[in-house]
């Protein structure tokens, strides 16, 4: 399954967690998981962490 752009609810299994996270780049919010999160608006991985 893919999605591009907002989320939508998901149940992950095995203690995965997504995050909420801002794009350094162009400000959009958004959540993602794993450890190379990308902005889902202009493809930056320069984003941080909100939680």
């Amino acid at each position: 399954m893919c999605s591009v752009g907002d989320s939508f609810g998901v149940e992950l299994e095995g203690g995965m967690e997504a995050h909420e996270y801002q794009c350094n780049h162009c400000s959009k919010n958004f959540k993602g998981i794993g450890t190379n999160v990308r902005c889902p608006k202009c493809f930056s991985t320069d984003v941080k962490c909100l939680e």
